[in-house]
């Protein structure tokens, strides 16, 4: 779903991130923070900038959101503002509550008072981490399912000018080869063709056998 207008509360490193990329992105983007320099710092560029304690519900409520699309909850150390600023958001009507976590704890909290999606920033970060350091070979990494990933990868230097029926990559790897990327994506794959080197090769692949190919590349 679409939104317009969007409430960030808390200007943390990853509230000011989301209200950056959201301004940018043209969107109707109050701001609120109890910090009044960074609240001044904001005035000229999100639509609205207003100090406010955020363990008030009184003043949440007067920061007048309930025409608000999508709100915010950015003080992932601090339970008491977010639980308030999530209740307060959802009494008013704003359609999708988003309410930042440092932990399952505190996010089955959020989750029970109203917040539609809860996030773990750090948490996905360091999965994020470890996925570039067991798959450094590999341009993209999408989970599919708990099992099954997709990746984008170049094709290793001793697969160039071999087709992928003489490679075999189904038996040696479990791979499926599912498009050939150049620029554009090629859904079509024809098993006879030579691979190129700088055509990239998207697969899924069973996340278990990922070590093994990306050990593979390097040898």
């Amino acid at each position: 779903m679409k939104y317009n207008s969007f409430v960030v509360f808390g200007l943390g490193k990853f509230g000011q991130a989301v209200a950056d990329k959201l301004i940018e992105s043209g969107a109707d983007v109050m701001v609120v923070d109890n910090d009044e320099d960074i609240i001044d710092s904001y005035s000229a560029k999100a639509t609205t900038a207003i100090e406010a304690d955020l363990t008030d519900p009184a003043a949440i409520k007067a920061l007048g959101i309930s025409n608000i699309d999508c709100a915010v909850v950015a003080m992932g150390m601090s339970l008491e503002a977010s639980i308030m600023c999530t209740m307060i958001s959802k009494e008013c009507g704003v359609k999708w509550v988003v309410a930042k976590s440092s932990n399952e704890r505190m996010g089955s909290v959020l989750s029970k008072i109203g917040a539609d999606e809860v996030i773990y920033p750090e948490e996905e970060s360091g999965i994020r981490t470890a996925r570039g350091l067991i798959s450094s070979n590999f341009l993209e990494y999408f989970e599919v399912s708990d099992d099954i990933c997709l990746i984008e990868m170049l094709p290793k230097e001793k697969w160039v000018g071999k087709s992928l029926k003489e490679l075999n990559l189904r038996k040696k790897y479990g791979i499926n080869v599912v498009a050939i990327k150049d620029g554009v994506v090629n859904e079509y794959v024809d098993p006879d063709a030579p691979l190129k080197a700088k055509e990239a090769l998207l697969m899924l692949i069973h996340k278990k056998n990922l070590s093994k190919l990306d050990k593979d590349i390097v040898l």
